[in-house]
């Protein structure tokens, strides 16, 4: 018997685009949590949907580990958890299903649960924690299971039902940690390591572990939905982060890192302290990271490449300035070629995400933001259409259009959940031939870390091929579009100006 079993609801084998890319990583708000707990005295155990079956391992787990409290704990560095996708959903209920029934008091933590509070109550947890919530968590239990905790009523950042059918009562938000450094590390040992070294090394020939630097974004972006962190931007220090590099290389043998952060090294000096700590400690591994095109100065460029990175992902998002500024991205245009040639000369790959379907894009910007990933090559692309989650003036301007369906079922949807000035054909059709575009002169056969997601079958497109992808976008413009697509706000123009 266990005081806490831990678990998520993002089941990989659910998502059919991330079954082709098999790159599954472990949990790690989640392990975050359990550390917590662990520490703290209590008897932890974790059932890791990520890999194994929920529907039939998690009862398993509950008759094997006997639990008093179950954490349906979601990992928020997961982006894939931040998509609030409709199949995890019905993971996570189901798992509150076998929860109840079995006997256990029931918590869920994570962006969708914050976003559909009374949904998730209904459905029978017994409360929701509400953004930052190791600690939440941890006095939860406490009040649960041992005499000297607080009342519930006492314990912030929680939702639980209300009198009578009434609306969920919410305790005051608990203020943020600002010491990161004052966790636990997560707690790694409780996951099958050899299942993910597996399927990582089956697929690619490597095996790579995620970790992250800092909780939170302070940028705006209009469509960025943060639940969890808000507009909050806290960092681990850099040794702490050097120390746990080192410990994943010579624990788990790892290849490869991915920083999972939101946003990676927002500070430059803290990425000059990160590489020199990193050359102190003997502690270089190949990474990953996330970042803004306007954080890749030359100087952090150097410092990155010292710290063993080999691929930055840039939000770079459009190459119309004129939607830049509608998503309040505050971001130029030519900071992008800017940053990626940064990178070119320090030796690191250059990707971008690119988002389509804003409102207000038209023809003539969607030309633009693909005459600019042809001028500045990136190695890599990631392309979604836009899409509305509670909490952003984004989905505030578009949720009378929203139908029955409002979240996307899994990551390959790419359905236009509004009226933009095409239908979700064309978009798909649009990010097919991008992608196309891209392998021509990406071929991933060379780098060591390559991850070919570009084709669905596996097979690199044909210069042919790709001609035909991009006469079918051109016919797809004409016979997709959206008569009464929604129009671009009237703005004002963001910091960094009007283009």
């Amino acid at each position: 018997m266990v005081d806490v079993l831990l678990t998520h609801s993002y089941h990989l084998y659910y998502d059919r685009k991330q079954v082709r890319k098999m790159q599954p990583y472990p949990p790690l708000g989640t392990l975050y949590a359990a550390a917590l707990l662990r520490r703290s005295g209590f008897s932890v155990a974790l059932f890791d949907s990520m890999l194994e079956n929920p529907e039939q391992g998690f009862p398993e787990a509950l008759a094997r580990h006997r639990p008093k409290l179950v954490a349906i704990y979601e990992d928020n560095f997961n982006f894939l958890s931040k998509m609030c996708l409709t199949r995890m959903r019905q993971v996570a209920w189901k798992m509150i299903d076998a929860a109840k029934a079995y006997g256990a008091k029931v918590v869920v933590n994570g962006s969708d649960a914050s976003d559909h509070t009374r949904e998730y109550l209904e459905r029978g947890a017994d409360t929701i924690l509400l953004g930052e919530a190791e600690e939440t968590l941890l006095e939860f239990t406490e009040s649960l299971m041992r005499p000297s905790g607080k009342n519930i009523v006492d314990i912030r950042g929680l939702a639980y039902r209300g009198a009578r059918g009434g609306p969920p009562v919410r305790t005051p938000l608990r203020p943020l940690m600002r010491n990161l450094d004052q966790l636990p590390l997560p707690a790694r040992d409780l996951i099958d390591m050899e299942r993910y070294r597996s399927a990582w090394r089956k697929a690619h020939g490597f095996f790579s572990l995620n970790l992250v630097t800092s909780r939170g974004c302070p940028y705006r972006c209009n469509w960025c939905a943060k639940p969890i962190y808000g507009d909050s931007f806290h960092a681990r220090s850099p040794e702490s982060v050097a120390l746990e590099m080192r410990e994943l290389r010579e624990k788990y043998d790892v290849d490869h890192l991915w920083f999972a952060d939101d946003l990676f090294g927002i500070n430059p000096r803290w990425v000059l302290e990160l590489a020199d700590h990193v050359e102190r400690h003997g502690a270089d591994v190949p990474f990953k990271m996330q970042s803004r095109a306007d954080l890749i100065q030359s100087g952090t460029a150097s410092a990155l490449a010292r710290a063993g990175c080999v691929e930055v992902w840039m939000g770079v998002e459009s190459g119309s300035q004129k939607i830049l500024d509608a998503m309040q991205k505050g971001l130029r245009i030519e900071q992008v070629a800017q940053a990626r040639q940064s990178l070119r000369e320090n030796g690191i790959r250059a990707c971008y995400f690119l988002q389509f379907g804003y409102p207000g894009e038209t023809w003539r910007d969607i030309e633009k933001t693909i005459q600019m990933v042809r001028e500045t090559r990136p190695d890599d692309l990631g392309i979604s259409v836009s899409y509305p989650l509670p909490g952003t003036k984004f989905y505030d301007r578009v949720r009378e259009q929203l139908g029955e369906k409002t979240n996307w079922v899994d990551s390959e949807d790419l359905s236009m959940m509004f009226k933009g000035a095409y239908t979700s054909e064309f978009y798909r059709a649009l990010h097919d031939a991008l992608h196309a575009e891209v392998e021509s002169w990406s071929a991933p056969g060379g780098w060591k870390f390559a991850l070919d997601e570009a084709s669905p079958a596996g097979v690199p497109v044909t210069s042919q091929g790709r001609t035909e992808r991009w006469m079918r976008v051109e016919q797809l413009e004409q016979t997709c579009r959206n008569a009464d697509a929604t129009l671009l706000p009237v703005l004002a123009c963001s910091s960094v100006g009007c283009g």
